[in-house]
């Protein structure tokens, strides 16, 4: 535990203070060194991206599919995979954390992040499709980092050894942190539903562990199942937030004012909080996005596109999706209610008590449901994601593919008995570790991506 705390702490503790005006400091961990820097570098490559090709992002997540192996699947039910893994906690409790920690600042500098953080999504989703294998178990394709990272490594060696060490660290990072996420899921469920329901935990995990393990025993179940509930779940919520921004349009002027004021505001300078509105705004973003992580390109893989490039777009579209969409969604419930009614309330009990005064008891029902949309379809998409590491470790069979699928209906349903602080850290470790090994071979493999864009945009 102790080594874990270690690694955490240095993972995601200020490694770097930087001094500011009005006697306060700027914190920078060493996921914000790698990840910030790396967001600038790959959105000049890519010619500021996010904001120039955003019309190519829509027009490639509504492409018809065209099909070339069974049982593939299509880039836009791969940004339905990624999305379903990366609208989360994040998006709910992790919004309302950034705004109570840093001030409504925060969310501008979580939409500035998102803008960075789609590029870096663009180079490791593109670079998973020009890496990508034909999947032998499920049908059609696989891949992720642990793929490119062995071909990176074995290229520089001309060699073909079976396994490569940063590889298989990644995917064993991988592997750890979904187990731990899975904890955080069936926790953060259990606790909403009792709150709005007053249904004991037992039985609102026994539930959860049951419809997961239905979905995800069976062979191509998951795909199925997120092409249904995330567009319903996001649309909904989306919607919801709408009705809540047009019954309160009088206080959007405001809204924003408040915003962009204590994002560069001088007043929190002067008070030493402005290293907490940015770092905040920017942890909570990397956070929710997880651009960077390598997570997102294990699903990115197994799109059949005809262009790598457009998985590539389709995983920056989804980074815009979590963060410019659905977490603006969650602070601005929280911004349209009064500052006094959650005043000194955290987490939950804020969104919650926020969504009571927009619309009553079914405010509070809709986000206990909700949750539990985010949360169980996070489940399902990181168990997508788990495919390709395994067969990477153990090689294709469905021993380790059932073991592993078991492991992780295990710790759901732990999690949601109880709150294991350690095994939560060792999520955040194994995210932040993936994060490490992954940026350490994008940056070299890059120029395939950009290579990728190119080709991409002189075709088009």
């Amino acid at each position: 535990m102790k080594l874990i705390t270690t690694i955490y702490n240095l993972l995601w503790g200020d490694l770097v203070t930087i001094p500011l005006p009005g006697g306060g400091s700027l914190g920078l961990s060493l996921l914000v060194l790698l990840l910030i820097p790396a967001g600038i570098f790959f959105t000049a490559r890519t010619r500021f991206l996010p904001v120039r090709l955003f019309p190519e992002m829509l027009k490639t997540a509504v492409e018809k599919r065209t099909s070339s192996q069974k049982n593939s699947i299509s880039g836009f039910q791969t940004l339905i995979i990624a999305t379903a893994t990366r609208v989360g906690m994040g998006n709910l409790v992790g919004v309302v954390a950034a705004i109570s920690a840093g001030g409504a600042g925060a969310v501008f500098w979580m939409w500035v992040t998102a803008l960075l953080g789609s590029s870096t999504a663009f180079v490791e989703a593109t670079l998973a499709q020009l890496h990508k294998e034909k999947d032998p178990l499920y049908g059609g394709y696989r891949g992720g980092p642990a793929y490119y990272i062995h071909n990176f490594f074995t290229r520089k060696s001309q060699t073909k050894p079976r396994y490569s060490l940063i590889a298989v660290l990644f995917a064993i990072s991988g592997l750890i942190c979904w187990c731990g996420i899975s904890q955080v899921i069936s926790n953060s469920v259990s606790t909403a539903f009792s709150n709005a329901f007053h249904i004991p935990p037992l039985y609102t995990t026994i539930l959860l562990v049951l419809l997961a393990a239905v979905i995800v025993l069976r062979k191509n179940a998951t795909v199925k199942v997120l092409d249904i509930m995330v567009p319903i779940m996001a649309g909904c919520y989306f919607f919801i937030t709408l009705f809540i921004i047009f019954k309160n349009i009088g206080q959007l002027p405001a809204v924003f004012h408040h915003i962009f004021s204590e994002a560069f505001g001088l007043r929190q300078v002067a008070a030493g909080g402005f290293g907490a509105v940015l770092m905040n705004g920017v942890k909570r973003g990397l956070f929710s996005n997880e651009a960077g992580s390598g997570s997102a390109p294990c699903a990115s893989a197994a799109a059949d596109v005809d262009h790598p490039a457009k998985a590539g777009l389709m995983q920056a579209f989804g980074v815009i999706i979590d963060t410019i969409v659905i977490c603006s969604c969650s602070a601005f419930i929280m911004l349209l209610a009064p500052a006094d009614l959650i005043n000194g309330l955290e987490g939950m009990d804020l969104l919650q008590a926020a969504m009571n005064y927009h619309l009553g008891s079914f405010g509070v029902i809709f986000i206990a449901v909700t949750l539990w949309l985010f949360s169980f379809s996070t489940f399902i998409g990181i168990l997508f994601y788990a495919r390709s590491n395994v067969a990477y470790l153990f090689g294709d069979n469905w021993l380790s593919q059932t073991v592993y699928k078991l492991l992780a209906l295990v710790m759901l349903f732990v999690g949601g008995m109880a709150a294991y602080t350690f095994v939560w850290d060792l999520g955040d470790v194994g995210i932040g570790l993936m994060t490490i090994f992954n940026m350490l071979v994008i940056f070299p493999l890059s120029k395939q991506a950009i290579d990728a864009l190119n080709d991409y945009e002189k075709r088009s």
